[in-house]
């Protein structure tokens, strides 16, 4: 039986497959080049998404502005571009993770609270990473691979099928197990063998376990499954972020102590202890989150759509 791991890439020579081989061939190059010089068209990169975009830059300007409320209309404008440029350098480490050196990434990560990571994998009941869609997700994988013999993680899957199996093909480069979202039970059962399971549970979610939490004092519709998912499996909930610093100078992997008393009785509230969590670690990188995603969709009356459009449907 075929799968996305020995899928060849051939099979997609349709034209709509085309753009997707010139993004692949550009991945692939990039690598080859000098971090530095990775680093430079990265962020060129991101300038020109800045300038293309326009229906992204709306929804990040709005994010912004009901998440920065205190920033003046020129600081959120500087913000913006400097995650534009953010996006673009996320597409350059993706590359590098995907078909790069793991040592050259290792190489440029501090790690801080591997101890943590440690002493929850000899209690023997997995780990859940709680993390989030920062845009140098991608890039930590190699390194926590050196830290952990089994790494598991939930994925979304792409509409466009060539890029489903590169994506894999690039993650199961360190991810061992990757099983689809909402795979709840594939989860559990990858716990109960010891895992490390990365589950970032921070983009608006309108299924089953989702309830309005505050993020950035704003209520969002946020998946609480993480709390239920510690309580069923035993599981150690750490957090998992990691951030590029200022200047290049590398990047910080940061692994959370246990939160006391998680999971507690209430979802919603282990929830908001999460979200804070996360939040007081923006206050680091803000540009670095993925304020391209609709965060506050989809709330219910009579929280308004915050980007709708005057005159125009959402």
């Amino acid at each position: 039986m075929e799968t996305l791991e020995n899928c060849s890439l051939l099979k997609f020579y349709k034209p709509r497959y085309w753009f997707t081989w010139l993004a692949y061939g550009w991945m692939r190059a990039t690598v080859l080049l000098p971090f530095v010089w990775q680093v430079w068209l990265g962020r060129r990169l991101g300038r020109l998404l800045h300038l293309l975009l326009y229906p992204k830059r709306h929804i990040v300007t709005r994010n912004l502005a009901a998440c920065f409320p205190d920033l003046s209309d020129d600081e959120r404008d500087t913000l913006r571009r400097r995650h534009f440029e953010a996006l673009g350098l996320s597409i350059t480490e993706m590359s590098l993770a995907w078909f790069g050196s793991k040592e050259t990434i290792c190489d440029l990560i501090q790690v801080n609270g591997a101890e943590h990571l440690n002493d929850a994998l000899a209690k023997g009941n997995g780990v859940i990473l709680f993390s989030a869609h920062l845009t140098t997700f991608e890039f930590f994988f190699p390194a926590l691979e050196k830290l952990c013999p089994h790494i598991s993680a939930m994925y979304r899957a792409q509409k466009n099928d060539m890029v489903n199996v590169i994506m894999t093909r690039g993650r199961k480069r360190t991810i061992k197990e990757l099983f689809q979202k909402d795979s709840i039970r594939s989860m559990i059962t990858s716990l109960s063998r010891n895992s490390v399971v990365w589950y970032a549970a921070d983009q608006s979610y309108q299924h089953k376990y989702s309830a309005l939490v505050p993020f950035f004092n704003v209520p969002a519709m946020t998946n609480t499954a993480t709390s239920r998912l510690a309580k069923l499996s035993g599981a150690t909930v750490l957090t998992y972020f990691g951030r590029r610093l200022p200047d290049d100078l590398g990047y910080i992997l940061d692994i959370g102590k246990p939160l006391e008393n998680f999971p507690g009785e209430d979802m919603v509230e282990d929830t908001h202890r999460l979200m804070n969590e996360l939040e007081s670690y923006l206050h680091q990188c803000p540009e670095q989150y993925f304020w391209i995603h609709r965060r506050f969709k989809g709330r219910p009356e009579p929280h308004p759509d915050i980007y709708k459009k005057e005159g125009r449907p959402t």
